[in-house]
């Protein structure tokens, strides 16, 4: 047995609507009549006794169908959504036109019988605990061993999807550029399963902030919430233009919950990947004692003379170094750790395509000659030279005259004259050697340009 709720024309040429109908075409800019919204909303009894499965379909020609479920949202054509808690629900109805948005009458479907079936899955166990259960999620703050920190970032370019993404910066703690009070620290999200599909957000004190509804589609990993959205620092609200309807989720587990929004403000398009806990799993976490990772040949020390004769070959002679172009031609050491692994990792916004064409074409060499240290610079076929010393006690090399190649007008751009070798390797010959030409100390991370022997 079927419920059809079918609306619209009840004229003979309905059928033929393009082809007929001219009396109600509709010409660029004109905005249809509520009257000719052509669409049906029909309760399957033959899949669900309490008629918890409902068809919606859109049968206006030339328009975009908004509905909104009460338990979700959607813009298909035709879309079958299912409803696990007996109840009334309204369901509206509305047709993007090329003259706007036309809204028909609201429809109340009753659904009379629980099914459980349809939120007792893993993921929706994960998100909200299962039936009768609630689950509370807060931001990862980068201690919890899952996540750097709130946020991540990920290029549209490349494939962000279900388990299937790769951040391309990982801030550490905030969000970027958030403050601790952009970002809400203590203010947590509930999605619940108690009578229904209720989503609340709450301050660090307890206090309801929103209520509202949620919807998991488990078969395209998206979560629509609607009158309630998800935790995100108030300084990337104004970024991004849909906070609510369809949103990736890259990653659910029991304990680690990320969901990506697309920036869309003038900056361009790129994903922002908001990373969450669990609210049980951070109460109850007690991080592992593990002594901090470090880069290999992280603070490296030299025997007298050791780095001079590394950089220039020894006595009478000269070594010329380049930037790793083709390899890993940078990165940033936060305590220690880098994260870079070739020239694509922070390509078009760090690395890109003018450093590339200065790598290949420019040098540095390092001379011992005649009792002088002398370093010489070639710039895109330019030559200039000066003379460097070296204090050993902090392994600073202080380039008189010159500094590091250039890419001039790139925030990147080395301009100090004072370097300090941040990594350095027995086997230098193959694995180069980091300089490092600016360090932050409230975060203790070194940006550092790779060079390598030609």
């Amino acid at each position: 047995m079927k419920t059809i709720y079918k609306f619209g024309l009840m004229v003979l040429c309905i059928a033929a609507f393009f082809a007929s109908c001219d009396d109600h075409e509709n010409s660029l800019g004109d905005k249809l009549d509520p009257s000719e919204l052509q669409y049906t909303i029909e309760q399957d009894y033959s899949i669900d006794e309490g008629g918890n499965t409902v068809i919606l379909t859109n049968n206006t020609p030339e328009t975009v169908p908004v509905w909104n479920y009460g338990t979700g949202r959607s813009n298909r054509a035709v879309d079958t959504i299912h409803f696990a808690f007996a109840g009334d629900y309204t369901i509206q109805f509305s047709a993007m036109t090329d003259g706007g948005l036309v809204d028909a009458d609201p429809v109340t479907v009753s659904v009379t019988q629980d099914n459980l079936n349809y939120v007792n899955d893993e993921l929706w166990i994960f998100l909200s605990g299962g039936p009768g259960h609630e689950k509370s999620w807060v931001f990862d703050n980068g201690q919890y061993g899952l996540a750097p920190g709130a946020m991540s970032y990920a290029d549209p370019s490349g494939v962000v999807e279900w388990n299937d993404f790769t951040p391309n910066w990982e801030p550490e703690g905030n969000a970027n550029g958030s403050t601790d009070e952009d970002m809400h620290w203590g203010n947590y999200m509930t999605f619940s399963l108690i009578g229904g599909p209720y989503m609340t957000t709450h301050d660090s004190e307890g206090n309801e902030l929103e209520s509202g509804t949620y919807y998991l589609d488990k078969e395209v990993h998206t979560l629509t919430t609607t009158d309630a959205t998800i935790l995100r620092p108030d300084n990337f609200i104004q970024n991004v233009s849909n906070w609510n309807n369809n949103l990736k989720i890259l990653t659910l587990t029991e304990d680690q919950l990320r969901i990506a929004t697309l920036r869309t403000n003038d900056e361009g398009e790129w994903w922002y990947i908001w990373n969450y806990v669990s609210k049980e799993y951070a109460d109850n976490y007690v991080p592992e004692e593990t002594e901090p990772e470090v880069d290999e040949g992280f603070e490296p020390t030299f025997e007298p003379g050791e780095l001079l004769e590394m950089l220039t070959g020894g006595i009478g002679s000269g070594r010329i170094w380049e930037l790793d172009g083709n390899g890993n031609p940078l990165d940033w050491l936060a305590s220690g750790a880098g994260w870079t692994v070739d020239h694509t990792s922070s390509y078009s916004w760090g690395w890109d395509d003018n450093w590339a064409a200065i790598a290949s074409n420019s040098w540095i060499r390092f001379d011992q000659w005649n009792g002088t240290q002398t370093y010489t610079r070639n710039q895109d076929g330019v030559e200039t030279s000066g003379t460097f010393t070296i204090n050993e006690a902090t392994n600073e090399i202080t380039l008189d005259g010159e500094t590091l190649i250039q890419n001039e007008g790139h925030w990147m751009n080395p301009t100090t004259n004072t370097i300090t070798v941040v990594k350095a390797f027995d086997d230098f010959d193959t694995q180069g050697i980091w300089f490092g030409t600016s360090y932050n100390p409230d975060s203790d991370e070194w940006l550092v340009f790779h060079y390598i022997i030609p």
